[in-house]
């Protein structure tokens, strides 16, 4: 009997992360466990976007907004399926970029693996601002840069000691944002349904004030150009997940159930919200005291809106500086593992961090963080805040083709054993493929989206133009390792093969 060909699949991602792992190891008490996974997803993508910028969405579409989230969301669950059916077969902390090098080539991998770790940089340098802002408003004796620095290096010492430390860190700042939308949801939809103490059903504002799409079905498509990145980082739970006592379980879970709950916390929020309020008479979200969420919460009777809300969304910042630090350092270490960066930067810790790729991703978000403070008026901020604004798009688009070509090379009796598998395949890819499209297109009939476009553009084709120089270096390192003297073909970039030990891959044990 002759063994049937072997395919990507056959050897597992990552030595520290795959499905193959002895069971001892998952469940070392640095690992995380299921409840962190949990409120990870939850809370992960929950933040300042959702608690304030929905006021501009709502401004814009009208109660239509609502099928603008709805769409929105829809399009990220249909990823995170994709991404989800892979990852419940091989978990692996570089996740969706060690998937593309497996079934699109090293150049995907290393293209899309980049843009993420440098849209984090981003996150970070964003975050720390607003965080240090806020904290230099609390306490204006120190300048608005030094607390973000020590912000950063609060985060920092989390990250570090183990990945059960940011995950007990992260499940409480996430506990807090979830305790404020379910407080919001049950007494924002009381007050709606006129059931809250003296007040009467509100239902009306869905229809009374220019009907449900004031400016047409249409704003409420263009709305999707919007808050489609208010949902980027539900990823993250599949990273966490690689690293946590069950991988398989966890990311069965953060790729199905939890999307639902997600989706229930922005579409149920922002329906509370053009219930109680009329669109057309919501505050412009400024700052936190008109916030569409603190401004609901005044109608409703709660003292202290505000402080309440700045307090949240505090929370909600420091949350996702603590997240972003932990994605770009996994990704950061998974590209260095791959040879797509220094090969030091893949370095553990005794408990699993990767301390020096830790170090980078911080080092690259301090310096973005910096250069705002110092030179406000360069325009260098501004431009890093824009050229990684088409990341999570790009990152959806890779998620679908990886997954494609991926299912294609099984077998179907593979096929059947997948434990989370894609609804609708492969239909649901290319309609995922063809709005992601429709979103950019939609982007660009507006200045601020096409700053967007062409900085990331740009950003894009600087990372296309050193591609060659780190194929060489692979190809000397394949060299290397294998004792032979050819380089890389394109082929062999093509399919993505094996690396052996070097890059972290290797039969199964």
């Amino acid at each position: 009997m002759t063994d049937s060909p072997r395919t990507p699949w056959d050897d597992p991602v990552s030595a520290q992360t795959s499905a193959g792992m002895p069971s001892q190891e998952r469940g070392s008490a640095t690992k995380l466990r299921p409840r962190h996974v949990t409120m990870i997803t939850l809370g992960g993508i929950i933040g300042a976007s959702l608690f304030v910028g929905s006021g501009n969405v709502i401004r814009s579409v009208g109660p239509a907004a609502v099928l603008s989230y709805l769409i929105g969301g829809l399009l990220v669950f249909l990823a995170m399926r994709m991404l989800g059916e892979m990852a419940a077969s091989r978990p692996a902390v570089g996740s969706f970029m060690e998937y593309a090098r497996l079934g699109l080539g090293d150049w995907a991998a290393y293209l899309v693996g980049w843009l993420y770790w440098y849209f984090w940089v981003g996150v970070l340098a964003y975050e720390a601002v607003l965080g240090g802002e806020t904290m230099h408003s609390w306490f204006p004796t120190v300048p608005s840069g030094i607390w973000s620095v020590i912000l950063l290096g609060v985060f920092v010492i989390t990250n570090v000691i183990s990945v059960r430390t940011f995950g007990e860190v992260e499940f409480w700042l996430a506990s807090i944002k979830v305790l404020a939308i379910v407080v919001f949801l049950v007494a924002g939809g009381l007050f709606a349904l006129g059931l809250w103490p003296n007040t009467s059903s509100s239902l009306g504002n869905l229809w009374e004030h220019g009907g449900f799409a004031p400016n047409g079905l249409g704003a409420a498509v263009t709305g999707v150009a919007l808050v489609i990145f208010s949902y980027f980082g539900t990823e993250i739970a599949v990273m966490a997940a690689a690293e946590s006592e069950d991988p398989a379980r966890g990311v069965r879970q953060s790729t199905s159930t939890i999307i639902w709950r997600i989706l229930l916390f922005f579409v149920g929020s922002v329906l509370v919200i053009v219930t109680i309020v009329p669109w057309d008479e919501l505050p412009v979200p400024t700052d936190v005291a008109n916030a569409p969420f603190t401004y609901v919460l005044s109608l409703v009777g709660m003292p202290g809106a505000s402080v309440i809300m700045q307090l949240v969304i505090f929370t909600a910042v420091i949350s996702v500086l603590n997240s972003g630090l932990y994605s770009a350092s996994r990704m950061l270490s998974a590209l260095a593992e791959q040879g797509f960066a220094p090969r030091v930067i893949a370095r553990r810790s005794h408990s699993g961090v990767p301390v020096w790729a830790l170090m980078a991703s911080t080092i690259g978000g301090l310096v973005a963080a910096l250069v705002n403070v110092l030179t406000p008026g360069s325009g260098i901020f501004d431009f890093i805040m824009n050229s990684a604004g088409l990341v999570a798009l790009f990152v959806y688009v890779f998620i679908a083709l990886t997954q494609m070509r991926l299912r294609r090379r099984m077998a179907p009796e593979e096929v059947n054993a997948l434990t989370s598998k894609t609804w609708l395949y492969p239909w649901a890819n290319y309609a995922l493929i063809a709005c992601i499209a429709g979103v950019v297109v939609i982007m660009l009939t507006t200045e601020s989206g096409r700053t967007q476009v062409w900085t990331s553009l740009i950003a894009t084709g600087a990372l296309v133009v050193l591609w060659p120089l780190v194929r060489r270096t692979l190809g000397r390192r394949d060299a290397s390792v294998h004792g032979a003297a050819a380089p890389r073909t394109a082929e062999a970039d093509h399919q993505g093969p094996s690396r052996g030990s070097e890059g972290g891959v290797g039969p199964v044990p």
